[in-house]
């Protein structure tokens, strides 16, 4: 059994470091292939870090062209039954890899499995989300999810009532560690490229439950999360609206055929007032 590990890099490089010995001192009992792509970071010495990690693939893209295309160069020359998803400011603890893997051949239904990511200061990481399903995504902008944070039904989308202590099947574990299974890979594609940044898991994910594959949560399996080391190098401003421009194509692909034109085009109104509103400060 061979498990293929696909780390995609953007100038944080020195997390990258602390994550690929986090992975070797805790590693599985299996055999790994490990896949760095570095997209053109200006902190990242390629002789340096062949010199230091000579059991590791590394490809070094010319220009960043996304976070969806460095996974999918991994996904194409994958060897693994299993392929582990990682970003690079992660760090695994104990046997958390073992861990997901014996989930994974417990579970022969699943497409994927997500871990419990915390801070590094303890503190649960709230990773899981609903599908942006027009509902839940309309009380996310509309502030009422906030009003009832306990309510299954308002803050469906965040599921900011759900108890991260518990192993559950959900919908979009965060793509921070999210571990895949080779069979679900083939029976449903590669990432969308047109979603270079924002919800290319998702979409993955929604393809996935589309095709009868199952998607978990386990608490038992603990990475450390950072968070947001990449995005954050780039203005809120920016990212707010690529996440939008996402999540619009996220409908136009899934469900434009699906919805009224009053319900469609009142989503997409939600989201530019949303981002107007982001723009100017409120």
């Amino acid at each position: 059994m061979l498990l293929t590990v696909s780390i995609v890099n953007w100038n944080t490089t020195k997390l990258l470091r602390t994550l690929l010995k986090s992975i070797y001192e805790h590693a599985p009992s299996i055999d790994m292939e490990i896949y760095v792509v570095d997209n053109a970071s200006k902190d990242f010495n390629l002789q340096q870090m062949q010199s230091d990690f000579p059991q590791i693939i590394f490809i070094v893209n010319k220009d960043n062209e996304g976070y969806a295309h460095g996974n999918n160069q991994v996904l194409e020359l994958a060897k693994g039954e299993y392929i582990l998803l990682l970003n690079p400011d992660t760090e695994i603890t104990d046997n958390a890899i073992q861990i997901l893997i014996d989930f994974m051949q417990q579970h022969s239904n699943a497409g994927a499995v997500g871990s419990k990511l915390i801070k590094p200061n303890g503190e649960i990481d709230k990773s899981l989300r609903s599908f942006p399903y027009p509902g839940p995504i309309g009380w996310e902008f509309t502030g009422i999810s906030k009003l009832f944070p306990k309510s299954k039904y308002f803050s469906a989308y965040r599921m900011t009532y759900f108890d991260y202590e518990n192993t559950a099947e959900v919908d979009q574990p965060m793509g921070s560690c999210l571990m895949l299974s080779a069979k679900a890979l083939k029976a449903i594609g590669l990432m969308d490229e047109q979603f270079p940044i924002f919800f290319n898991e998702v979409d993955w994910l929604y393809r996935a439950k589309k095709a009868k594959f199952k998607v978990y949560y386990t608490p038992d399996a603990i990475v450390i999360h950072h968070g947001a080391s990449s995005t954050k190098q780039v203005a809120k401003s920016v990212m707010s609206i690529e996440s939008h421009k996402s999540l619009i194509r996220f409908y136009e692909k899934h469900f434009k055929n699906d919805l009224s034109p009053i319900v469609y085009y009142w989503i997409i109104s939600c989201i530019k007032f949303s981002k107007f509103m982001k723009e100017i400060g409120i």
